[in-house]
Parts: structure tokens; C-alpha cells; sequence
């Protein structure tokens, strides 16, 4: 698989890139804090097909909860292998990269969390921003494997959903937010398919070859291999690509086509450069 790192970067990225694109009228961002959790929702979703396996490090990112989510997860999955697999497919033991490795589950992820927000409201919003917030943390984050970092990281995903709370007046709308999840899923699955192993996308529905669980991947010369040179370098081309939407989200957002307002005006910008050109005026 793609290296956690990778995996969140690019769903920020593509986060970033697509907030603008989400009409108002479903939910989509209207301010520049709006657009930022947006992405972090993305980026917490392109970690979240790992939790069908209670080894994997995001499984560790609310200490014994998700653990025991990732043990559900796994056994539904491997449920879902078994009872959907033809003839022609191998026998698994455990589910890992297979029902949460499909485009239907993007596609459910993204439903269920549109349904939540839709019937519950912001109290649904801000709860999928602080699970979403804490896997994205956990996947930026890898190395942080002690027994107590899981304390850490639920605190600073609470403090931040707590802020969204406190002061973001309105959440983004169910459809949108279920957008953000479903392509923060569909990044993590073009990830790991980019790997020697591949992903099932269209597993359980679609019959590749008369198998229902056929792993999709490129050609072998262009399969990468995780931790190796091409994931860090997949790593730097997205966090230099998260880096630049943020920029334009923040201060640039026309070229976008977002309708929300930068965090500096042009007529704040000429009156700030006003002041400064003043005799005696403060600069830094």
C-alpha cells in the first residue's frame, strides 16, 4: 500500500482543489475556514479504507475504540468477500483490502454520512471532522506508535472540532460532506492501486476474468512500491500541491472559481500599503 503520508496528502489536495467546485445550494464552502475543513475531512477519509485491518497504524488512532472498530470491520469485510467471491476467487482469512477497498464503499461512506448530517445536523458534521481529523493526523503522523499517542491525537482532533463548533457559524451541507468523504476514499483506493498488490475497486459486483475480486493495477513497470522512492516523491508533488490550493483558497480564490472572499482584500492590501509608505510608519 501507499504510505499513510501519501495517502492523506493527496486527499487534502484533491480536497482543496474540488471545495470551490461544490455548489452552495448542497452544502458546499462559502468562507476560506469552510474550504480548510473540507480538506481535512478528505484527508482523514483517504485513511479511513485501512481500518478493515486492526494492524494497520491508522487502526491506532483512538486507542482501543478504533482498534475494536477495525476488528468489526475486518470480520464484516471478510463476510462480504465470502459472500459475494465466484468460484474462481481464493480463499481469505482475514478481509483486509477487500469490502472497504471498493468504489461501493466509497459510494456508501459517502451516503451514510450525507444521511447522518442530513437528519442530524451540525452535531453529525462535527463529529465526522473530529473522526475524519484524527485519521488524518494518524496517517500525516505514522511514527507515533507509543501506547499513549492515541491521548494526544483524540485531544487535538476534539480541540479542533470543538473550535468548528465554537467558531465556524455553519458547517458545509450533508451533500458536500459526503462528497468529501467519498473522494478522500476513491483517493486512497487510486493509491493503492498504483502498488504491486492493486485494489479491488469494482469488487463483489463487477466479474473481471470470472473472478468477482479482481485486484485492478497498472502494468508492472509502473507499479511503485510503498515507503520506496516513488511514494516520497508522490508525497512531495502532493504536499507542494496542498500547499499552493491552500494558498489560493486563502488569498487567491478566483482562480478557483470560489465565491468566498480571501483573507485580505485588494483595497485591505492597498490601505495596508498606505499606511506603511507613511513617514514614520511601523514595518516589519
Amino acid at each position: 500500500m501507499v504510505m499513510g503520508p501519501t495517502h492523506a496528502m493527496s486527499g487534502a489536495a484533491l480536497g482543496l482543489g474540488i471545495a470551490a467546485a461544490i455548489p452552495t445550494a448542497l452544502g458546499g464552502p462559502t468562507t476560506v475556514a469552510g474550504a480548510f475543513t473540507f480538506a481535512a475531512i478528505t484527508a482523514g477519509a483517504a485513511l479511513l479504507p485501512d481500518i478493515d485491518s486492526p494492524q494497520a497504524t491508522v487502526s491506532k488512532t483512538f486507542g482501543f475504540l478504533s482498534v475494536g472498530a477495525a476488528h468489526v470491520c475486518e470480520n464484516a469485510a471478510l463476510a462480504v468477500y465470502h459472500g459475494t467471491k465466484s468460484k474462481r476467487d481464493n480463499d481469505r482469512e482475514n478481509g483486509h483490502r477487500t469490502a472497504t477497498h471498493t468504489i461501493w464503499f466509497a459510494l456508501l461512506a459517502g451516503l451514510l454520512c450525507t444521511v447522518l448530517v442530513g437528519v442530524l445536523g451540525k452535531p453529525a458534521a462535527i463529529g465526522i471532522l473530529f473522526i475524519m481529523l484524527g485519521l488524518a493526523l494518524r496517517g500525516l503522523f505514522p511514527e507515533w506508535s507509543g501506547k499513549s499517542d492515541w491521548l494526544a491525537i483524540t485531544a487535538v482532533s476534539g480541540a479542533a472540532a470543538a473550535a468548528v463548533w465554537a467558531w465556524l457559524p455553519q458547517m458545509a451541507g450533508g451533500v458536500a460532506l459526503g462528497t468529501a468523504v467519498t473522494v478522500g476514499i476513491v483517493a486512497h483506493l487510486l493509491g493503492d492501486a498504483l502498488t504491486k498488490s492493486g485494489v479491488p475497486m469494482l469488487g463483489g459486483v463487477v466479474s473481471i476474468n470470472g473472478k468477482k475480486w479482481w485486484d485492478i493495477c497498472p502494468p508492472g513497470f509502473m507499479r511503485i512500491r510503498a515507503n520506496g522512492l516513488a511514494d516520497k516523491v508522490l508525497l512531495g508533488v502532493f504536499t507542494a500541491a496542498s500547499v499552493y490550493l491552500a494558498y489560493l483558497c486563502a488569498f487567491d480564490p478566483d482562480a478557483l472559481g470560489a465565491d468566498w472572499s480571501p483573507l485580505i482584500t485588494s483595497d485591505a492590501a492597498g490601505e495596508l500599503q498606505d499606511r506603511t509608505a507613511q513617514p514614520g510608519a511601523n514595518a516589519w
